[in-house]
């Protein structure tokens, strides 16, 4: 496809439909079995919702909201949104009344579309209280004892009304332009209330002809490609990914069931291409090498082997032994075929974006015969800026610049970024704009440099760094990432802005958890155990082994366990699983301060 004449997402998608025709495009499972959305089905639909929308009263221009889970019906609605003209504004499906309130009065929704039922009876009560929001449309309506003052209307009832109708979709979407803003897509808000980014259609599909380029090295897009679907589509980086690059080469999309379903969806679906955030790898390399751990004998001295070859072997090839290169085939065979064939078995690469990849994880699944491409962006850039070339991976960068993409290193750090990619602004409000871009350059708040070989390496968060009363500056994610990779920790903060030390608020892993409680006789609760003996011994020892690979200044000298883990629902992690600090230090502030007295 040629990106560049490509003037909006609906006519891209549109048009790959009448090339596909019958073809199955997107997958869902209904009563345990995978069934499917063919590409004419899902382009009929785009166009009866368009047109039912217009009969319900949204205009050009006007905004809609969408809150629902991955599945077929949300990419249906977000395209048929944007074929009339109107905007697209995500939600997640974890949102509370308030947020979405916050998110409808903010963006000025004019309606709303929501999926399950409790999703819908949010969104009528956020609709509600905004001054703007008086319809919904619900897959799956609630019952109502009430009239709210707004208007519910079922799906199957907005379907039956654009059937009657002949509005010439196809002419308004002839008529939209790339520089025509498409979606407003809410930040996750890790320090404070989430701002609007207004994306337009060039912002994506720049970002699709940067991602087709470089995956083309792989052979990706050549024959029918197989994606699975399980990050949320409100997301910039699914949005992106799952909703506009996955269709515009002819992908067939499967919708996860759920994270919890994750490892049966993979070997089921078999997926080519998959997109996650490092939470997700964080957490395989948690469980495979517990697994490992627990075997033991021949097994586990195999699988070691296999990472400490591989990892060699990326490194440097030259420097295996000739042993170790008569060993290694054997142990492609032996163990990372069958890691792979928990992926599935035909994986071309594993993409992670959304926050900071640890290099020891990624080289972990690099040793394992899995190619792990980290990629860079925010919101703000639709979102991707750049990624690693899957034939030349370097796993402590985020990879060259994407095709039409400016990177440039402020004096103090801070990585700028320029192309077709930068958002248009946040949306209604114009200061928040101007302090973000300044002469044309997006000012990302990351701070990183460029190497010799022209990939971008992050080394922290502008406003994250750790200023320690010494007047040292500490990166807070590296020291949380090496926490986290050890098997007795699976969550931590480390505090200490203008202090003399560091400190930590840690969550165990529930393995650490369930042997402290067993130990103590206690129930098996964070809340039950922060302060026992035993499960702070075990959280002391991994803390001293990571002390012992830092600076003086970088070490962590006391810590608390967390009564609570960090998640979504208490609010101290992103819908992207990214810690929300602000909230973090708002709940556990004052317990950490008391560390320093």
């Amino acid at each position: 496809m040629d990106y560049s004449k490509i003037r909006s997402l609906p006519q891209m998608i549109l048009e790959r439909a009448a090339r596909e025709g019958a073809k199955p495009f997107l997958w869902a499972k209904h009563g345990g079995k995978w069934t499917s959305t063919s590409w004419l089905e899902f382009a009929e639909q785009v166009r009866i919702l368009g047109r039912a929308l217009i009969a319900l009263g949204v205009k050009r221009g006007d905004r809609v909201a969408l809150i629902a889970e991955n599945r077929p019906e949300w990419l249906i609605a977000d395209y048929a949104i944007m074929s009339i003209g109107a905007l697209t504004v995500p939600g997640y499906s974890t949102n509370t009344v308030d947020d979405n309130r916050h998110i409808f009065t903010n963006a000025g929704v004019a309606a709303a579309i929501a999926s399950t039922r409790t999703l819908a009876e949010r969104a009528l009560a956020a609709a509600g209280r905004s001054p703007t929001c008086r319809t919904v449309v619900a897959i799956e309506p609630p019952e109502l004892a009430q009239d709210s003052g707004v208007r519910l209307v079922p799906w199957a009832d907005a379907m039956a009304l654009g059937a009657t109708r002949t509005d010439d979709i196809d002419a308004i979407v002839a008529d939209l332009r790339r520089d025509d803003i498409a979606c407003v897509i809410h930040t996750s808000g890790t320090g404070g209330l989430p701002k609007g980014v207004s994306l337009h259609h060039g912002a994506m599909l720049a970002n699709c002809e940067g991602a087709d380029h470089l995956l083309r090295t792989i052979g990706f897009g050549v024959e029918a490609e197989v994606y699975l679907s399980f990050l949320p589509l409100s997301h910039a980086y699914e949005h992106t990914v799952g909703g506009a690059l996955m269709p515009s080469i002819g992908a067939q999309i499967y919708y996860a069931e759920g994270t919890d379903k994750l490892a049966s969806n993979m070997i089921e679906v078999r997926p080519t291409i998959m997109t996650a955030v490092p939470r997700l790898y964080e957490t395989l390399h948690a469980r495979i090498s517990q697994q490992m751990t627990r075997e033991g004998g021949l097994k586990a001295k195999l699988f070691a082997m296999a990472v400490a070859i591989g990892a060699k072997r990326h490194k440097d090839p030259r420097t295996l032994t000739l042993l170790e290169r008569l060993v290694d085939p054997l142990l492609d065979r032996l163990v990372r075929d069958k890691v792979r064939a928990r992926f599935g078995g035909r994986l071309k690469a594993l993409v992670s974006g959304g926050a900071p990849l640890n290099p020891e994880i990624g080289l972990y699944f690099t040793a394992l015969g899995l190619i792990l491409c980290q990629g860079y962006g925010q919101t703000e850039t639709g979102p991707v800026v750049s990624a690693n070339l899957p034939r030349r991976i370097k796993l402590d960068t985020v990879g060259p610049p994407f095709k039409g993409v400016e990177v440039r290193i402020a004096e103090d750090g801070e990585i700028l970024i320029r192309g077709e990619l930068v958002m248009k602004g946040y949306w209604n409000d114009e200061a928040a704009t101007a302090a973000t871009i300044r002469d044309g350059w997006l000012h990302t708040g990351d701070i990183g440099l460029i190497d010799e070989d022209g990939y971008l390496k992050i080394t922290d968060r502008k406003k994250d760094f750790i200023k320690n009363s010494g007047g040292d500056m500490i990166a807070p994610a590296r020291i949380e990432g090496m926490l986290a990779m050890q098997p007795e920790i699976a969550q931590a903060m480390v505090h200490g802005d203008r202090r003399p030390y560091l400190v930590a608020l840690v969550v165990p892993r529930d393995e650490a958890i369930k042997a402290a409680a067993t130990a103590a006789g206690k129930p098996a609760e964070l809340a039950v155990l922060a302060d026992d003996p035993g499960l702070r011994a075990t959280v002391e020892r991994a803390i001293e082994r990571v002390n012992k690979q830092l600076s003086a200044t970088e070490r962590v000298r006391k810590f608390l366990i967390a009564p609570d883990a960090f998640t979504v629902a208490n609010e101290m992690m992103t819908p992207t699983l990214k810690i929300r600090r602000h909230r973090i230090r708002a709940t556990h502030g004052d317990a950490l301060d008391a560390l320093y007295r």
